[in-house]
């Protein structure tokens, strides 16, 4: 296989983007974001997405290129994503996927599980009674259905926790049971690098990332998205801690605290996950004669 998909992941702040940059560069390659939130428009700054400047680095896809209203899961990430690299592979020996949402790496380097197709009335019942009732009720109802996945669940995450109870109230089976974990064969070779960095190193950049989000125009952007605050995408770290702080329940002060915490938590939670992967070669993002060394020497 001549193709190659080189895929950067790790935790959020810990250099993805600058080191998926250089690559592109020394390859002459296009970069295919990985990221579920990065792919909405209006939402640039809370989600990082990369500038005008760095876009014009390198061909990006998967970033800002659709409404917020518009609901994109994993399967429809893997038909769209593996469409995309057909097309580019035409062209291309070489192409970055970078990001931090681990379940849109598997989608795009192992594919999903077959699951029942979204039921948009469904998850909007699903929504109001998040609006209403709150996260720990549903994953309440979850441990009811299914106690295998609530276990293993991150039920501090929304999205998680509503698609498991949707595919449980839509097929009247447990969601885990749904969850076969077998991989789909893909006709290009991938290289997994991810961005290793201390951790204290790694939340000081996490804190002063939040304080020059809120410099940048964070808040006037989440503003913007207020009205919209019950959807799936604005379900997100950077936002429902400032539409709190919008609807009186926390002060600017707190909001941006929470902020910087639980994007630290975020950050672990990724890194938790990544680690469980052996395929990954965790390297300084900065070190990039040895990244290169080392994806050349894969072949």
């Amino acid at each position: 296989m001549s193709s190659r998909l080189v895929v950067v992941v790790g935790a959020t702040a810990s250099g993805k983007t600058e080191l998926s940059l250089r690559l592109a560069e020394h390859y002459g390659a296009p970069v295919l974001s990985t990221d579920s939130r990065q792919v909405y428009r209006g939402m640039a700054i809370g989600t990082a997405q990369p500038t005008a400047e760095e876009l014009s680095r390198a061909a990006h896809y998967f970033i800002a290129d659709r409404d917020i209203r518009e609901e994109f899961s994993c399967g429809r990430y893997e038909t769209e994503a593996l469409a995309l690299l057909e097309r580019l592979f035409a062209s291309h020996d070489t192409v970055i996927a970078v990001g931090g949402s681990g379940l849109y790496v598997k989608a795009l380097c192992e594919g999903m599980d077959e699951l029942p197709a979204g039921d948009p009335q469904l998850r909007a019942t699903l929504a109001r009674r998040l609006e209403s009732e709150g996260l720990e009720a549903l994953g309440a109802e979850l441990e009811r259905l299914d106690p295998l996945y609530h276990a293993q669940v991150d039920l501090r995450n929304p999205a998680r926790v509503l698609r498991a109870l949707e595919v449980c109230l839509q097929s009247g089976r447990p969601y885990s049971e749904q969850r076969s974990g077998k991989r789909s064969a893909r006709d290009f070779r991938i290289i997994k690098i991810g961005t290793e960095m201390d951790r204290e190193t790694l939340y000081e950049r996490i804190d002063r990332r939040v304080e020059r989000m809120m410099a940048d125009g964070l808040e006037a952007e989440a503003r913007a998205l207020h009205p919209f605050r019950s959807l799936n995408a604005l379900q997100t770290v950077g936002y429902k801690e400032l539409f709190d702080w919008f609807d009186d329940r926390c002060t600017r002060e707190e909001a941006v605290a929470l902020i910087q915490r639980n994007t630290r938590r975020y950050a672990k939670r990724q890194l938790t996950w990544f680690r469980r992967d052996p395929e990954i070669r965790w390297m300084a993002p900065d070190r990039i004669e040895e990244i290169t060394a080392y994806i050349d020497s894969v072949l």
